[in-house]
């Protein structure tokens, strides 16, 4: 038996004003990859050559887009190197304007006087292998002139290692004071970890930031229909759309991906206080209208398709998946406990997405690890990204440790 629509008392009250989707949006670009011909912005550019990829093939040419602040020290000493998240790239500090579609990532973090005082320490920024902002990825030009696209290889955490090691070569840098990441960068922190001592490198100490040694089911999990909304898309066409007209490319797959992941990135306590069941303005849930948490999804899942690049959302997260620092090196326990370099490792304790115990398990099995930090947020994973008043002293006084030993 179908139940009768609900009485107009039992709906949620329609908010007087227009429908917060009819106002005019810009096209959507096919992508938002830097490609060459654009604005070059804050970018460096290094070219690091061809890479064998732990998955099979070549990888020719490789070039790696970076940014830096500070000056480095006649000895070396004082070079930190930044690793960024899955959508981050590195344009760490600096407003947007030309060659850069948003502002710095981690402003409060990077600069003179700041935890990582640019005043003492030369910073480095790249952006990954497979990334969408100058660093070769699927939008970048293959050999034979055209976009490599839906060709691009498969990648992983330990090859994105291997092209920022080349990067540091080329650099004159022989050893990192800090590397320091959160998510996506934590992983890379930790193989930097290994792989940097390995290939002649110090690495002094490093901070791994809400991050885990070994990508969980869970995560796998959650990242299976982002990949899947992209492909599903028939705007994605294979991987193989940069030449199409503004919205005609596949931003709604994308958009659905952030989507997905975004509500991974949040706490279920704040998003139930902050938006709860309350309707988005002038909009009725019982016909075709939103809640206010809805539209919020939709407004970052279209702000994401606006800056970056569908195909190379692909490649990052597939990478994410192959991350296992104990795969070949005895498990993860083992692998964790060849780390020699002093390490700061911090949580979210409301973050959803790489656990506490994530983060409990690398401070427990790392020989040099302090005990874990925890932040305290409403705000979840993204706790990293807003918590500056709690992150910001943890890794000053981690910065004067080093300075004191």
């Amino acid at each position: 038996m179908t139940p009768p629509p609900p009485s107009a008392s039992s709906r949620p009250p329609a908010r007087r004003g227009s429908d917060s989707r009819a106002r005019a949006k810009a096209p959507v670009p096919a992508t938002a990859a830097w490609r060459a011909g654009d604005p070059v912005g804050a970018r460096l550019f290094a070219d690091v050559g061809t890479f064998d990829l732990e998955a099979g093939g070549r990888l020719p040419d490789v070039r790696v887009a970076y940014e830096t602040w500070g000056t480095l020290a006649p000895d070396g000493s004082n070079a930190v190197l930044v690793l960024h998240a899955l959508t981050g790239d590195s344009h760490v500090v600096g407003p947007a304007g030309p060659g850069h579609l948003s502002a710095g990532w981690w402003e409060a973090m990077v600069g003179p006087g700041a935890p990582i005082d640019t005043d003492r320490y030369f910073v480095v920024a790249p952006n990954v292998l497979g990334g969408c902002q100058g660093t070769t990825g699927p939008a970048s030009t293959a050999p034979d002139g055209r976009p490599w696209g839906g060709r691009f290889p498969r990648i992983t955490t330990r090859d994105q290692v291997a092209v920022e090691i080349e990067l540091t070569r080329a650099l004159g840098i022989s050893s990192w004071a800090l590397v320091i990441g959160a998510s996506m960068g934590g992983l890379r922190v930790l193989e930097w970890a290994i792989l940097g001592p390995e290939s002649g490198i110090s690495v002094e100490s490093v901070a791994v930031i809400a991050s885990a040694a070994q990508t969980s089911g869970d995560q796998i999990a959650w990242a299976h229909p982002q990949i899947g909304a992209i492909r599903a898309d028939p705007q994605y066409r294979g991987g193989d759309y940069y030449d199409v007209p503004d919205d005609q490319g596949p931003h709604v797959g994308l958009g659905i991906a952030r989507q997905i992941a975004h509500a991974t990135y949040r706490s279920a306590r704040e998003l139930d206080e902050r938006f709860g069941r309350l309707p988005q303005g002038g909009e009725d849930p019982f016909t075709d209208g939103r809640y206010a948490v809805q539209s919020y999804l939709d407004h970052h899942g279209d702000k994401l398709s606006r800056r970056f690049d569908a195909n190379s959302y692909v490649v990052l997260t597939e990478s994410m998946l192959t991350h296992d620092l104990g795969r070949d090196r005895g498990g993860v326990d083992e692998a964790l406990g060849q780390i020699t370099a002093r390490t700061l490792v911090v949580a979210v304790d409301t973050d959803r997405l790489f656990l506490p115990a994530d983060s409990a398990r690398i401070a427990q099995k790392v020989p040099g690890a302090q005990p874990l930090r925890l932040l305290h947020s409403e705000f979840g994973h993204d706790g990293f990204l807003i918590e500056f008043d709690q992150l910001g002293p943890i890794v000053t006084q981690f910065l004067a440790e080093r300075a004191q030993v």
